[in-house]
């Protein structure tokens, strides 16, 4: 068992550390090649940051884990709201914007739809594809509405002009290597977690890897709770929980099917979906989230991980 942990948290760190190294090698190549920072923000570092979680789905697929696959994604979006926002409101308040009021609504739709798909049983071929139509779509509009504001290479995340060749290319091919060897790793280890708790990989998805791949949501949430930048904290969980829901389910859709259980159709789609209309009334509002509303939501997130783990199975 403590190889197996050992196993789960080398591979999450081996994953957050390549996916890192990836998104500033790739956005720093990108931008030598002259696409616009926009450009580069909206595919380079979405795609680049989506990989550990991609990464993780597609192995477990092919590992025959595919509830590893459903419980990272539903388990991750889950802990993005009640716990990523959760959290950072105890230290001080979460300011929300009307902003992102249609991002949000993106999300929620991209919910419902999910979790239609997902009574039919099974993410096979055409669930996968209407995923990724469904993203395509996102992205195109995306784009083209970005192309009226406006984003200098500076104010990109992992842009450094100054970054020497030699180290774009290691960050590059360290990025490239690290995330499958993190994503073996972890799913290895959590498979085997797993049948020695005697739980289905479902909760171990759910729950551990789950919130493990939450972590650079969290971290990116905490320091724009303390620098009171709100709005970049929750467009940084809404576009988080799209991708996850369209892009990694749909790829890995694609990869075989995902069967899904009777318990996560009882349960854990319908906390998703009670999540997301969480906290609707403070972007319809604007209202910032407390102190008060984050210890609700930690309290919430405890309580389905209590219930997961008495009458999950």
């Amino acid at each position: 068992m403590l190889i197996d942990i050992a196993q789960v948290l080398g591979g999450l760190a081996i994953l957050l550390l390549a996916g890192d190294l990836l998104v500033r090698g790739a956005v720093n190549l990108a931008l030598r090649f002259g696409v616009p920072a926009l450009m580069v923000g909206m595919t380079v570092v979405a795609f680049g940051t989506s990989a550990p979680e991609l990464l993780v789905s597609v192995k477990a697929v092919l590992a025959d884990a595919g509830g590893l696959a459903l419980g990272n994604v539903v388990g991750s979006n889950i802990a993005n709201i009640l716990l990523v926002m959760g959290l950072p409101a105890l230290i001080a308040p979460v300011l929300i914007g009307r902003e992102s009021l249609r991002d949000y609504a993106i999300m929620l739709a991209v919910t419902v739809l999910f979790i239609g798909l997902a009574l039919t049983g099974v993410f096979a071929f055409w669930q996968a594809m209407v995923l990724l139509a469904v993203f395509a779509l996102f992205m195109a509009e995306s784009i083209w509405r970005g192309q009226r504001a406006r984003m200098e290479p500076e104010e990109l995340e992992g842009a450094d002009p100054a970054l020497a060749g030699h180290k774009l290319v290691l960050f590059l091919a360290l990025g490239l290597i690290g995330l499958p060897l993190g994503a073996n790793l972890l799913v290895a280890g959590a498979v085997d977690i797993a049948e020695a708790l005697g739980v289905s990989d479902v909760i171990i998805g759910l729950t551990i890897v789950a919130i493990g791949t939450s972590l650079p949501e969290l971290a990116t949430t905490l320091m724009a709770a303390i620098r009171r930048e709100g709005g970049v904290a929750l467009g940084n969980i809404l576009g988080s929980n799209i991708f996850n829901l369209l892009f990694i389910l749909g790829v890995a859709g694609l990869v075989g099917p995902l069967h899904v259980p009777d318990t996560m159709l009882r349960l854990d789609v319908w906390v998703m979906l009670g999540a997301a209309l969480i906290i609707a009334p403070f972007i319809w509002s604007g209202r910032a989230i407390g102190r008060v509303t984050g210890a609700l939501l930690l309290s919430a997130y405890g309580g389905y991980i209590w219930l997961l783990f008495h009458f999950g199975g």
